[in-house]
């Protein structure tokens, strides 16, 4: 079963490395790696030549404008011939060495559309420390009418799924993920599984986790994407998402002091 990664980059000359070690270090052999740039402007094309032959041809990428990561992301798609489809985020890495081939047994073994797993987050000048661990031990499709969804950077489907549901909506500014699983899980109800090791590090600061005014926008796409779709939900069910995940960030800071 041939897996499609994707990287979306731009400027990510400081990040890359780490991202591009980590998936040629997995024990899965059948990798296509496809980075997809946005016309960067530091090292970042540097680094993809630098590395390039170390994929011995499973590697493709492209440089070019485009209309947004969601654009880029699409692009991705577009390009790969994977059975499955994942994405690896250029400030990313895998969290051990055998997460695809985990993945992948778990979606022979159980012939579902999509994997997820846990991730966790990390600070830019310690890596090693978790501040943030996302578990999706507690996910149930009824709770996306909340806002709650698996962590897209440990979700891996099936190509044929993106090919009958559709992929990304660029109309959303950073909600379209959100929108893309709630039209898969939510509205189609594609079979998913829960996979419970913790696949992916991520560094805090990236595009869905800096601050306030992304938290708003978030808020917002999810209201578009309830509405896109036709899916009852509304103010008071969304925000119980932050008190829900408030209390998990509380407990992880307490299981870290004591």
């Amino acid at each position: 079963m041939l897996v499609s990664i994707i990287t979306v980059t731009y400027n990510s000359a400081a990040t890359l490395k780490d991202t591009m070690r980590s998936i040629l270090a997995q024990t899965y052999g059948n990798i296509e790696y496809i980075i997809i740039d946005g016309k960067s402007q530091d090292e970042t094309i540097n680094i993809i030549k630098e590395y390039e032959p170390l994929f011995s041809g499973r590697l493709h990428w492209i440089s070019e404008r485009d209309g947004g990561i969601y654009d880029a992301m699409n692009k991705g798609i577009a390009m790969s011939t994977g059975d499955v489809i994942g994405f690896l985020n250029s400030d990313d890495f895998y969290s051990s060495d055998d997460v695809i081939e985990t993945f992948i047994r778990e979606l022979e073994l159980s012939g579902v559309d999509a994997v997820y797993g846990n991730i966790h987050y990390v600070k830019e000048n310690n890596l090693n420390r978790c501040v943030r661990y996302y578990s999706s031990a507690n996910f149930q499709r009824w709770k996306m009418r909340m806002g709650w969804m698996p962590p897209h950077p440990s979700f891996y489907c099936r190509r044929s799924t993106y090919e009958k549901y559709g992929t990304f909506d660029c109309s959303f500014e950073i909600g379209a993920d959100f929108e893309n699983l709630l039209r898969l899980i939510f509205v189609n109800r594609i079979l998913t599984k829960y996979v419970p090791i913790n696949c992916v590090t991520m560094r805090i600061g990236g595009v869905s986790t800096s601050g306030l005014s992304s938290h708003r926008q978030i808020f917002k796409d999810h209201m578009l994407a309830y509405k896109k779709n036709a899916v009852y939900s509304n103010y008071i069910l969304e925000s119980l998402r932050y008190i829900e995940k408030f209390l998990q960030i509380l407990f992880n800071k307490l299981k870290r002091d004591f």
